[in-house]
């Protein structure tokens, strides 16, 4: 089962590298749009629970378009700086999450709720050379209507994977509104000693407010590679996660690499996939108030597109859950 999942998100790497080396076009020092496509998935751990899957599909745009949009929302925000390239974002985004064992029909009392969100997501981003700040405005729903519930025994069936038989006990419909700030500085060394190679270090700090997620968190990301310094501390990844950038430029000579390593300590005072609905009576399981993630990767730079794999170990995050929980994010982005 694990071993069949492992070969479908091997397969999903191997091709967009081949489509990617094939399709780079050649290099161009305009400021462009960029797409990411971005995939998480607890099969690379060889398990099937807890955040089992997360797509996220996102666009971003060239700096300085919707000028005005983006000068009266930054004026509007708090926290969020007037100077600095700014760019608008949109995505769109659903988060599986389900108990440790999916093949129980009975309700799980001691494990976390099945649980879906679906949302639309708008942000604006500000960067410098080492400071990056962004914001995100999430709207969605949770529940039946997050469409969670069809679109894993959809996957499982395709795959002949364990089917689901708890989804009669998800959280209620609900409707989902967050916001996030993150805000990034980047140190970084020029052709270190280290076989000549560049580096960074990448501090940050987040604040998350809704029915969704409430939560603080600070945490570092540092990276060693090549050609890299216009790829903005990291991949971009699906909250909560440790901030990422969605734009990068192409690299002086057409490709670039490198190695990441971080970690983020996140105070949650809510998480309504533990926490249960909002507004009415559901499954809950007891938080705990401090959670981290650790992660591991790599980034490979091809003139125009980027491809990142992300290994992430997540801490136990509720009363009651006996290992903490390892998944992988797979990420695309073009610039064009």
């Amino acid at each position: 089962m694990a071993s069949t999942r492992f070969s479908v998100l091997r397969v999903f790497v191997l091709s967009g590298l081949v489509a990617l080396a094939a399709a780079a076009p050649a290099h161009g020092a305009e400021d462009r749009a960029s797409f990411s496509l971005l995939v998480e998935n607890d099969s690379i751990g060889g398990t099937d629970r807890h955040y089992t899957n997360g797509i996220k599909a996102s666009w971003l745009s060239k700096k300085g378009d919707f000028a005005d949009f983006s000068r009266w929302l930054a004026h509007a925000l708090p926290l969020f700086p007037d100077g600095g390239e700014r760019r608008i974002a949109f995505a769109v985004g659903q988060n599986i999450y389900t108990p440790g064992d999916i093949s129980v029909a009975t309700l799980q009392t001691e494990d976390r709720p099945y649980a879906g969100w679906l949302y639309g997501e708008l942000g604006l981003t500000a960067q410098t050379k080492n400071r990056l700040d962004s914001v995100a405005i999430s709207l969605g729903v949770i529940g039946p209507a997050s469409q969670a519930e069809p679109t894993q025994r959809t996957w499982h069936r395709l795959f002949n994977i364990t089917r689901p038989r708890g989804w009669q006990h998800q959280l209620k419909n609900e409707p989902a509104l967050n916001i996030t700030y993150e805000h990034s500085r980047r140190f970084e060394w020029n052709r270190t000693p280290l076989f000549g190679l560049d580096a960074d270090f990448t501090p940050h700090v987040g604040l998350s407010l809704g029915n969704v997620f409430t939560y603080g968190a600070a945490g570092l990301m540092t990276r060693v590679g090549r050609d890299f310094a216009g790829d903005f501390g990291g991949p971009p990844r699906i909250r909560p996660s440790m901030p990422g950038a969605g734009h990068f430029q192409p690299p002086p000579g057409g490709f670039g690499w490198y190695l990441f390593a971080g970690f983020e300590a996140r105070a949650v005072a809510r998480n309504i996939f533990l926490d249960g609905n909002t507004f009415t009576d559901s499954h809950s399981v007891d938080k705990k108030t401090l959670v981290g993630d650790a992660q591991l990767g790599f980034a490979l730079i091809f003139r125009r597109f980027r491809i990142t794999y992300t290994q992430v170990l997540r801490t136990i995050e509720f009363d009651g859950q006996a290992t903490p929980h390892t998944f992988g994010a797979i990420s695309l982005t073009a610039n064009f």
